[in-house]
């Protein structure tokens, strides 16, 4: 039976039980399906040489580092990370923070220093676009040479294009979300967009009203197109329910920050202060100021309709 996953957040004076991975390097935002050949790859590797099989991320992000003032871009927590590459065989999660020293590793440094004197790793898989390094003068050919320096072995994984023949990146993903598209994001991923949160207490104004939501922050997630959504929710118990949500800022009842509002159906339990994960099935039509409360009612239950038949008719 394999162990859980283990999480590290730095490479200095790790235990031995930390070091001496097979790892996939990458920012893995998202863990897109181009993301996941490499990590393939670097469970190829493991199971060759018989090392445990590890992913190498940086938390936070480094555009965080190198463009503190950007809008929020991220496609997933480091939770849901660390979920997603455990599923896929992963023992270690290395979370290494982006500050300043990481920011200033010449890609040699970057190699010798973590990778293989702090990490220990015996193997490294990158994509076949990966750089690293200050001024990103790393690249995998690059990564090939520091691993014969060094003592590990190497694997780049080719370009993975989509069924459409576009390339597979976390910006195309971004893209989609903007335009309204979760399918198009979710064939990229290989699996919806998902937004995690802690449901937070509202004014409840759609309980009054009949459908009451669960409301959760954006955060740092990419923000996107803001509308009304298909959805499918899991529940903190394991259970999935299937919904409707409104991203946006609420203009028809006073503006917020933007955030999730999913009303999942045949539900209303008290899960306030509970972690949910909600997936973007469908986009059903933007969001939208009424000029009073009765027509955005006779909207939502219209939505609804539109959800359960987007969902498959789930609920009539």
């Amino acid at each position: 039976m394999r162990s859980p996953l283990r999480v590290t957040h730095g490479w200095k004076g790790l235990t031995a039980a930390d070091r001496g991975a097979a790892v996939a390097f990458g920012h893995f935002d998202g863990v897109h399906v181009g993301h996941q050949s490499v990590i393939a790859n670097a469970r190829d590797a493991a199971a060759r040489i018989g090392a445990p099989l590890g992913v190498i991320s940086f938390e936070p992000h480094a555009r965080m580092h190198f463009q503190p003032d950007s809008p929020p871009f991220r496609l997933m927590t480091p939770h849901q990370l660390g979920r997603t590459v455990e599923g896929m065989g992963a023992e270690r999660l290395y979370l290494l923070p982006f500050g300043v020293e990481m920011a200033n590793f010449t890609d040699r440094e970057f190699a010798r220093d973590v990778l293989a004197a702090g990490l220990g790793v015996r193997h490294v898989a990158v994509g076949f676009d990966t750089t690293f390094g200050k001024g990103r003068t790393g690249d995998p050919e690059a990564m090939r040479r520091y691993g014969e320096e060094f003592g590990f072995t190497v694997s780049v994984a080719p370009q993975v294009a989509d069924s459409a023949g576009g390339k597979i990146s976390s910006t195309a993903i971004r893209d989609a979300l903007h335009e309204g598209r979760p399918e198009v994001a979710a064939r990229l991923l290989g699996r919806p967009f998902a937004i995690e949160g802690i449901v937070q207490k509202g004014r409840q104004l759609g309980r009054k009203l009949g459908f009451p939501t669960a409301n959760v922050p954006l955060g740092d997630y990419v923000a996107p197109k803001f509308g009304v959504y298909a959805t499918r929710t899991r529940l903190h118990d394991g259970r999935e329910l299937s919904g409707v949500a409104n991203i946006g800022v609420n203009p028809t009842t006073g503006e917020v920050a933007p955030r999730l509002e999913v009303w999942m159906f045949d539900f209303d339990e008290d899960i306030y202060g509970e972690t949910i994960e909600t997936d973007l099935v469908a986009f059903l039509r933007p969001e939208e100021k009424f000029d009073n409360i009765d027509l955005m009612v006779e909207q939502i239950w219209q939505d609804a309709a539109d959800a359960k038949a987007a969902l498959g008719g789930v609920g009539d």
